[in-house]
């Protein structure tokens, strides 16, 4: 094989690699932590001492019982009141921290049974069709109830506890999210091998493998910036994209606590694509240094002999 068509085939596999490289770290964070439930909740658990979440479900479970109340106007600013000061109470205790956790729990089961199409939504079985994730808030609902008796807040025994329903994921959010799962969970292990094999082949085929590392470390740190660009373009377009009544501040946080493995992987190939391009590109330019020129050893005196003393 000629020079040129070894660097341009070089070239060719590191600039796959370099693509490969964001594309397969979001494979592999949708994969094993978003997928995962124990990194899941683990990821979830935070949140539930967030000031922003915290006040977004209080005022959920208190439009809730609220709909359920049928008391006289005179009345109802003073239940909406105390319904929403006990729902935000209730989220400060422990007993809150364990719902929380509980309910993540279920909604996270029930999208993976949902986008693995098991169980109700098994579309073989005639479920699934057209049907959104949701996630029951009655449990919170009751202990805002018993603290609203405790209370003596008037007509609180009266209160029914309905099935609030919050939508975790909508139908057609739920046919896209289908299409892609079978994929990424194959992508989640053989893209970021094939960027490594690539990256690997791209060095070895080069007539000039010094640069060809300083190609593959640049190319690392600029998929690290797409990759941070892509995080912080699909924050944006989230909050954009909320449906009515939803607190935008909460779902920034909950957006932040899942994708802090990605912003941490970003940094990752941003500072070890940099790392290895600037080492590259330095004992390339000490290689090139010519070597200092060598002294000459100085001349021997001769000693005079006895006639020319």
């Amino acid at each position: 094989m000629s020079p040129r068509a070894r660097g341009t085939l070089s070239a060719v596999l590191t600039v796959l690699a370099c693509l490969l490289t964001p594309v397969g770290a979001l494979a592999a964070w949708a994969t094993y932590e978003i997928a995962d439930r124990t990194r899941y909740e683990a990821v979830m658990a935070p949140l539930a001492v967030d000031p922003d979440v915290r006040e977004a479900l209080a005022d959920a479970v208190a439009t809730g019982i609220l709909r359920e109340i049928r008391v006289g106007p005179p009345l109802r600013e003073r239940v909406r009141d105390f319904t929403h000061d006990a729902a935000r109470s209730f989220t400060q205790t422990e007993a809150f921290r364990t719902a929380w956790h509980t309910a993540n729990r279920a909604a996270h089961d029930a999208v993976l049974t949902a986008v693995r199409e098991e169980g109700p939504y098994d579309r073989g079985a005639g479920g699934g069709e057209g049907r959104p994730v949701t996630l029951d808030l009655a449990p919170v609902g009751e202990r805002v109830k018993r603290q609203l008796v405790r209370d003596h807040v008037p007509f609180a025994h009266r209160i029914p506890v309905a099935h609030t329903e919050v939508e975790v994921l909508s139908a057609a959010e739920l046919v896209q999210l289908r299409k892609g799962y079978r994929v990424l969970e194959v992508a989640a292990f053989w893209l970021p091998v094939g960027a490594l094999a690539l990256a690997a082949g791209g060095i070895l085929v080069a007539t000039q493998r010094r640069r060809a590392v300083c190609a593959t470390g640049l190319g690392t740190a600029l998929g690290g910036a797409l990759l941070g660009v892509a995080v912080a373009l699909g924050r944006h377009l989230t909050l954009a994209d909320l449906p009515p009544g939803v607190s935008p501040a909460a779902a920034g946080a909950v957006y932040d606590a899942l994708t802090a493995t990605l912003r941490t992987v970003t940094w990752g190939l941003l500072g070890i694509g940099a790392t290895v391009a600037a080492a590259a590109w330095l004992t390339s330019r000490l290689a090139r240094r010519p070597p200092a020129p060598a002294t000459p050893p100085p001349t021997p005196t001769e000693k005079p002999n006895q006639a020319q003393a």
